[in-house]
């Protein structure tokens, strides 16, 4: 299978279900990871950010691992991660800190002005 990467320069997501091994190790790379969880915020859907964070944390060790590397609680970030989870910013920054992220902020226009 020919990824976007090899033929634009960019990776694109593996799209199956059988592919989520493959996806998960996509996720891998911060910058995938990155316009990941960018084009998850973009749809403006909470219950898909959340997913997108399990999928992330998933593919820097899990849920587990993330919780040893930001000191909270296994259990509350298991139920921060699910689909009724709400997490506060404070637990969404260690997230996105222990894969190897972080919060950033653009004007709406910009958005705008790429796409003129």
């Amino acid at each position: 299978m020919t990824t976007r990467k090899e033929r634009k320069g960019k990776a694109s997501p593996p799209t199956s279900v059988a592919d989520r091994p493959r996806f998960i190790e996509w996720l891998k790379d911060p910058e995938n990871a990155a316009a990941y969880i960018e084009a998850v915020l973009e749809e403006g859907d909470p219950a898909g950010l959340l997913q997108a964070l399990r999928n992330v944390a998933e593919s820097r060790g899990g849920v587990s691992e993330i919780a040893r590397r930001t000191g909270l609680n296994r259990e509350a970030l298991y139920r921060t991660l699910s689909k009724g989870g709400n997490p506060q910013l404070h637990s969404l920054a260690a997230i996105l800190g222990a894969t190897g992220l972080r919060l950033s902020v653009q004007p709406a226009e910009a958005k705008a002005r790429k796409a003129a």
